[in-house]
């Protein structure tokens, strides 16, 4: 495990030296978080943010640091906005050594994207299927390397609901939370099943309650209520992201994939997410809303 003092990773300062990591969602909380560790660790890094002012904000903190960055704007509810960031970050990253895969986030009312596809279950699992399938060929070019996604212990509750995938009939913002936190950790299975003969890994990750500006765009009565009781027994940010980092970085898991952590290390997730049949089929169905042929 990594260690965390005064809200910041400690590890060898070198330990990223001349690897570069995409991180998406980076402009606060934990997507932030983890791209200035990485940075202290000596990689170069590369962020994503829907708004140029707080992406450009962001990226000054991670050169306050003393790290390389390089920032892309790009609204991941949008599949466009998707593949114009994969073809800007293969055009200015010469490697990719880590996919963090990390932008997410929880709308309680339901929302349509520019697709027309629900909004919760696009960013969260959609954009970084999409995003990962469309940047596979460069981490294969840079291996060893990692995919890391960023999940959360939501995934037990999850359910993929095939017939109301996009909650057309019945809508629940935590419904559709969980169902996307699952179809994290099931996306993330079935990739290491893909890339069983190769050298990249894929992993995810519960970051544990972290306080953050999570859900506050549009939340809930229940978050309104709790979050402000709950904020003193929260982690920061940084210690959210040490997870992430440490799947991003430990040399004990090079090589190792289809995991599952949290701050204690290796867990089994929930009963569905080893379901194979499920994966299968959600791999199909999502490369089918994304236009992407499904052998991945």
């Amino acid at each position: 495990m990594l260690r965390v003092r005064d809200g910041m990773v400690l590890t060898d300062k070198g330990l990223m030296a001349g690897r570069t990591v995409l991180v998406t969602g980076a402009t606060r909380g934990i997507g932030k978080a983890t791209a200035l560790g990485l940075a202290r660790l000596g990689a170069r890094v590369a962020i994503t943010g829907r708004d140029r002012v707080r992406t450009e904000a962001a990226a000054g903190e991670v050169r306050a640091v003393g790290g390389q960055v390089d920032s892309f704007v790009a609204d991941l509810s949008s599949q466009a906005e998707v593949r114009r960031l994969a073809d800007e970050a293969l055009e200015c990253l010469p490697r990719i050594d880590v996919l963090v895969n990390n932008v997410g986030g929880y709308w309680n009312t339901r929302r349509i994207t520019p697709d027309g596809l629900e909004h919760t279950f696009a960013v969260n699992h959609l954009a970084p299927f999409l995003l990962t399938n469309l940047l596979l060929d460069q981490l294969r070019r840079s291996a060893p390397s990692r995919v890391v996604s960023v999940a959360s212990n939501a995934q037990r509750l999850g359910r993929i609901d095939f017939d109301d995938l996009q909650g057309e009939r019945s809508y629940s913002g935590a419904r559709a939370y969980n169902q996307s936190k699952l179809a994290n950790v099931l996306f993330t299975y079935e990739l290491a099943r893909r890339l069983s003969a190769g050298d990249v890994t894929a992993n995810a990750l519960h970051p544990g309650l972290v306080s953050t500006s999570f859900g506050a765009e549009d939340p809930s009565r229940s978050q309104r209520l709790l979050v402000p009781f709950l904020r003193a027994f929260m982690a920061s940010p940084a210690r959210g992201a040490a997870t992430s980092i440490q799947l991003a970085s430990a040399p004990a898991l090079q090589g190792r994939t289809g995991l599952y952590l949290t701050k204690g290390g290796p867990q089994r997730s929930s009963k569905r997410s080893y379901d194979e049949a499920t994966a299968a089929r959600l791999w199909q169905v999502s490369a089918d809303l994304v236009g992407l042929p499904a052998a991945g």
